[in-house]
């Protein structure tokens, strides 16, 4: 199996396995547009050379999108193989792919944002534990920051003090996001203006910088919705799930 790095040269022409193949989508020209501007900043993108969800995406922890506190480490993005792709021994390829090139680079060892339990758009606890990683640090109310140490002397990263406690000061459903995942861009939309069809208050803010996204309220920032204050999901929901999240809490009329 033949892996790709991406790079500026080959961004423009390869399929980024999470979106649609089609470059005019606003999904895929998002994604393409954070990651060129990522790979000055020591990100990775290694894919399968398969059609589909088959791909590693990590970058120095200093600069990664979230709040977490791990210097001289390597955060993993994302890290996703379908279906379709699981037990032919493509996930340990990309995993391996992914520490042969931190080792490389003289990174401390590898961390990644994954949960308790296996959730939607977050790395499985399961397979990460199975291939080494363990617990680092935790917050609420499900996330878990799993760490794989290139040596015993390396410090266990940390979330930042940011999500420890994870209320903001802000009436109705405020959305927080990034152009990280490609899917936000055509489903952050949707939900403002659903919630303008249901006269429903809704605020979005989309993280520019990986400053910004290091102060986040939530540790997963591609897409983070609050109710009131509180958190609600990190599921990037289509109109229909929105719609009924919205019912659920009184709002919208019938």
């Amino acid at each position: 199996m033949e892996i790709i790095t991406l790079n500026g040269e080959n961004l423009e022409r390869e399929h980024i396995c999470c979106a649609i193949s089609d470059n005019n989508d606003c999904q895929v020209a998002a994604k393409k547009s954070w990651l060129a501007r990522r790979f000055a900043e020591g990100l990775v993108f290694k894919k399968c050379d398969v059609r589909g969800k088959c791909f590693i995406e990590y970058m120095p922890a200093e600069k990664a999108w979230l709040p977490v506190e791990a210097p001289g480490y390597m955060h993993i993005n994302c890290f996703w193989v379908s279906g379709q792709f699981k037990g032919q021994g493509h996930a340990n390829l990309l995993l391996e792919e992914c520490l042969k090139d931190s080792r490389e680079k003289g990174k401390k060892g590898l961390c990644v944002l994954s949960s308790k339990k296996k959730m939607p758009f977050l790395s499985d606890p399961g397979y990460l534990k199975y291939k080494g990683f363990s617990p680092a640090d935790a917050a609420p109310p499900f996330y878990e920051l799993l760490y794989l140490p290139f040596g015993a002397e390396a410090p266990k990263p940390r979330f930042g003090a940011s999500v420890k406690r994870p209320l903001i000061g802000e009436t109705g459903f405020v959305l927080y996001y990034s152009h990280q995942c490609p899917f936000t861009a055509k489903y952050a939309p949707l939900l403002e203006e659903t919630a303008r069809a249901k006269a429903v208050p809704f605020k979005a803010i989309r993280f520019e910088t990986a400053e910004e996204a290091q102060n986040a309220p939530a540790p997963f920032t591609a897409y983070s919705l609050f109710y009131n204050g509180e958190f609600l999901t990190n599921e990037i929901l289509s109109e229909k799930k929105f719609e009924k999240i919205i019912a659920e809490k009184g709002l919208g009329g019938k």
